[in-house]
C-alpha cells in the first residue's frame, strides 16, 4: 500500500453547522489556540461543527520539539494571565458541559506551567460548575509537586499520553522518557481522585506484541481509560508513517484492553486521538462508579 495516500476508510462526510461558526468566531473573539488547529487533527472540523474544541493554553509555541507534533517549536511567548478567565467565557459562550485543556510543553517555566493550568481548571469551574473538565497535561518533568497543583483543582479527567512504545521514544519524542511519562501516571492514580487516561499512536513502526505490552503496563498504572489512534505524518518534515493500521487491528486493542485487561474503556481507531469522545467517556465512567456504589 501506498503510505503516502489515506486508505479507504480515512473517507468521512462532513457537513457545516452553525455550532462551526459560533466556535470559530468565540476562539478568533477571545484570542484562544486549540490543539485541533495547531496539531493538525483530521478531526478538527467535525467537532468544530459539534461545537466542540479542545482548548490549548500557555500559548502556540512547544519549548520541546517531537518528532511527530506539528505544533511549532522555539521559544515560548510569556504566559497570558487573563487566558484563564477567557478560556472559561468561551466554554460559557459554546454552552460547553464538558471542557478538555491542553497545553504545550513549558519546560521553560519554573513551575513547568502546572500553575497556570489549575488556573484555569479553576476558572472554568467558578463559571460552570456543573461541567466536566479534563486536563491534558505534559509531563511537567516528572515534578510531583507541579503535579499536586493541578490536582488539588480536582480535574474530573486527568490525561497524560504516553504517545508510543517506549523503544521508539528516541526517534518519536526525544526530549520525552517513556519511564517518567508512567510514573506521571502512576502517580496521578494514587494520588488524585480524578479519572486516568493515557493515549499513544500505532503506525510509526511498533509490532502488534508491544501495543499488546504497552496496555499491560498501563494496566499495571492503574490507568482507568486509553486511546489509540493511528499516526498521521503532519508534514515532509515530520517522521514518515511506517504503516496504515487496519481497523481489525484497532478492534484486537480495544478488545484486549478492556476483556482481558480490565480497562473501563479503550477507544482504539485510525482517527481516534486524545480527545476523542471525551465528554462520552466522563459520562461513563461516572455511570459506572454510581453503580458500584449502589452495589
Amino acid at each position: 500500500m501506498d503510505i503516502k495516500r489515506k486508505p479507504d476508510w480515512f473517507r468521512k462526510k462532513f457537513a457545516g453547522t452553525s455550532e462551526l461558526g459560533l466556535v470559530i468566531r468565540t476562539l478568533d473573539d477571545l484570542n484562544l489556540h486549540t490543539v485541533c488547529e495547531e496539531a493538525k487533527c483530521p478531526n478538527r472540523n467535525e467537532c468544530y461543527a459539534a461545537g466542540q474544541a479542545t482548548f490549548l493554553i500557555m500559548g502556540d509555541v512547544c519549548s520541546r520539539n517531537c518528532n511527530f507534533c506539528a505544533i511549532a517549536h522555539g521559544k515560548p511567548q510569556p504566559l497570558d494571565p487573563d487566558e484563564p478567565s477567557r478560556i472559561a467565557q468561551a466554554a460559557k459562550k459554546m454552552a460547553l458541559s464538558y471542557i478538555v485543556i491542553t497545553s504545550v510543553t513549558r519546560d521553560d517555566l519554573p513551575d513547568y506551567g502546572a500553575g497556570h493550568f489549575a488556573g484555569t481548571i479553576g476558572a472554568i469551574k467558578a463559571l460552570l460548575p456543573e461541567s466536566g473538565v479534563e486536563a491534558l497535561t505534559p509531563d511537567f518533568l516528572g515534578n510531583h509537586k507541579a503535579l499536586e497543583k493541578v490536582f488539588c483543582e480536582k480535574p474530573d479527567v486527568f490525561n497524560h499520553n504516553v504517545e508510543t512504545i517506549p523503544e521508539l521514544y528516541s526517534k518519536v519524542r526525544p526530549q520525552a522518557d517513556y519511564h517518567r511519562s508512567l510514573d506521571v501516571l502512576r502517580y496521578a492514580a494514587r494520588e488524585s481522585d480524578s479519572i486516568i487516561k493515557s493515549g499513544f499512536m500505532v503506525g510509526l513502526g511498533e509490532t502488534k506484541e508491544r501495543v499488546f505490552d504497552l496496555l499491560k503496563e498501563l494496566s499495571n498504572a492503574s490507568i482507568d481509560v486509553v486511546t489509540i489512534g493511528q499516526y498521521l505524518q503532519p508534514s515532509p518534515a515530520h517522521l514518515p508513517i511506517d504503516r496504515f493500521v487496519h481497523p481489525d487491528e484497532f478492534a484486537e486493542y480495544a478488545d484486549f484492553g478492556e476483556r482481558e485487561l480490565g480497562f473501563k474503556k479503550v477507544f482504539s481507531g485510525p482517527l481516534v486521538r486524545s480527545s476523542f469522545m471525551a465528554k462520552e467517556i466522563w459520562k461513563k465512567c461516572l455511570h459506572e462508579s454510581v453503580v458500584k456504589q449502589k452495589d
